[in-house]
């Protein structure tokens, strides 16, 4: 039987200090645009550039998920954290504004990256600690409405900032203040539980919602920051015991499932650095670009609520497959606009109908993928395992950044192309992940195998 997932809050806010994470998810939809347009406009950057940012962003972003990870089980101040990640991101964007050249605003983007998933592990251990067992369904999905909310807000204050023709600079001191509200909402609504009510990383992975909402793909930045229970071990026994458990796994549907996630990872990476310079050079004005992102997190915002009950009604199995089909079908769409000559309102007109499809094709995708995933966790070390697909993801993030950087010299149609072909090349693979779960469903239990797991590094959780 399928687990469902509280996709629809029966309120809007479950609590008001989840209001906190409206601002802060407005400031981060911005920047994940603005920046882009900072390489492009103020510093004359490239698309390649916008690339090699990325890149260093997605790096600094693994490498601190482990460190915040461990910090979070460590020290389980979930406020503190909170409040370095928004007072971290206030401070960032007004020395942005004044970035003096590429290489500077490269060192800052990485440091963006290393504060990143601080927010990300304290607020998803927060509501873990804050709500009842029988609460906690509607509070992810509260979670995720304030986010979708902040995204969608952040994008308008954007395309209104820039439609009167202001420069594109005080726009971040905009998104700095919005961080700051975020700061003051913290530091005024929230408290830390006591020390009977604390949590650790590895109690996200064995409920599904709070699995879901942690590995849901940001509505503001576009991207799955990793989530490590348990960090993956990297010494040459643990890269024997993974192998060997991979080929005990053979028949287990996830290895399929890694895969599969992988390609799309790296897929949506390529596509989503290379877009915004696309769209750059198709002749969109900045304020433009906002709108088309915008149309993709409205629909993102749109679906979410619904994806819940469609994936009990298709099945998870199904769904992903349909989602990641008409993903892939958006991509061709925008490779096709390259082939066609279109006037520049066109142009918008075509990406914004296009992007939109993809922003609800990612709700879809993510609800029914956590789902899969969640179940083919179900018996065994959720947290290694866990920690194994978030290194995946990770090295995905990295390798689309730096495949967009290397194929801009082909030029954004085989760029879009190669982004298509990877996601479809995913589609076998979650058909084969269904087949090799429901042989597992129907074999005996006497014969199942009882795969030995994959190594976890030394972190202590319970």
């Amino acid at each position: 039987m399928e687990t469902h997932l509280k996709t629809f809050p029966s309120r809007l806010v479950a609590r008001p200090w989840l209001l906190a994470f409206v601002p802060i998810n407005a400031a981060t939809s911005g920047f994940g645009v603005a920046l882009p347009l900072l390489i492009l406009i103020t510093l004359h950057g490239a698309w390649v550039d916008v690339a090699l940012a990325a890149s260093l962003f997605n790096g600094a972003v693994i490498l601190a998920s482990m460190l915040w990870g461990y910090l979070s089980d460590r020290y389980p101040t979930r406020r503190r954290f909170l409040l370095i990640n928004y007072i971290g991101f206030a401070v960032i964007y007004v020395l942005l504004a004044q970035a003096p050249s590429l290489p500077a605003l490269y060192v800052l983007y990485v440091v963006v990256g290393l504060i990143a998933p601080a927010g990300a592990s304290a607020s998803n251990l927060l509501i873990l600690e804050k709500f009842r067992e029988d609460e906690r369904p509607n509070a992810f999905a509260s979670f995720q409405e304030m986010s979708m909310i902040g995204a969608i807000a952040g994008l308008l204050i954007g395309y209104f900032w820039l439609l009167g023709g202001r420069p594109l600079e005080p726009l971040l001191y905009v998104l700095a203040a919005l961080a700051a509200v975020s700061v003051a909402a913290v530091w005024v609504g929230i408290r830390d539980v006591p020390p009977d009510r604390v949590r650790t990383t590895a109690n996200v992975a064995v409920h599904a919602d709070s699995l879901a909402s942690r590995i849901y793909h940001s509505a503001a930045l576009r991207i799955a920051i990793p989530f490590f229970p348990k960090r993956p071990g990297l010494s040459r026994p643990s890269r024997a015991r993974f192998r060997r458990w991979l080929r005990e796994e053979f028949r287990h549907e996830l290895p399929l499932i890694f895969a599969a996630s992988f390609l799309f990872n790296v897929s949506s990476n390529l596509f989503n650095i290379s877009y915004v310079p696309y769209l750059y050079a198709a002749g969109l004005t900045a304020s433009s670009i906002f709108l088309v992102n915008f149309s993709n997190n409205l629909a993102q915002g749109l679906a979410f609520p619904s994806s819940g009950n469609l994936t009990s009604r298709l099945g998870s199995d199904r769904l992903v497959q349909r989602s990641t089909y008409v993903r892939s079908l958006g991509y061709l769409a925008v490779a096709g606009f390259t082939f066609v000559p279109l006037a520049t309102g066109g142009v918008y007109g075509a990406n914004v109908l296009a992007f939109a499809i993809l922003g609800a094709a990612i709700a879809f995708y993510s609800t029914s993928s956590s789902l899969i995933l969640f179940r083919a966790l179900r018996g065994r070390d959720a947290g290694s395992l866990l920690g194994v697909s978030s290194a995946l993801g990770g090295v995905a993030a990295v390798l689309g950044a730096v495949l967009s950087g290397v194929l801009s010299f082909l030029g954004y149609r085989y760029t879009f192309l190669i982004a298509a072909g990877a996601l479809l090349a995913s589609l076998p693979l979650w058909s084969a992940a269904q087949v090799a779960y429901l042989r597992r469903k129907e074999a005996p239990a006497a014969v199942r195998p009882t795969p030995t797991p994959p190594p976890a590094g030394r972190i202590e959780t319970d």
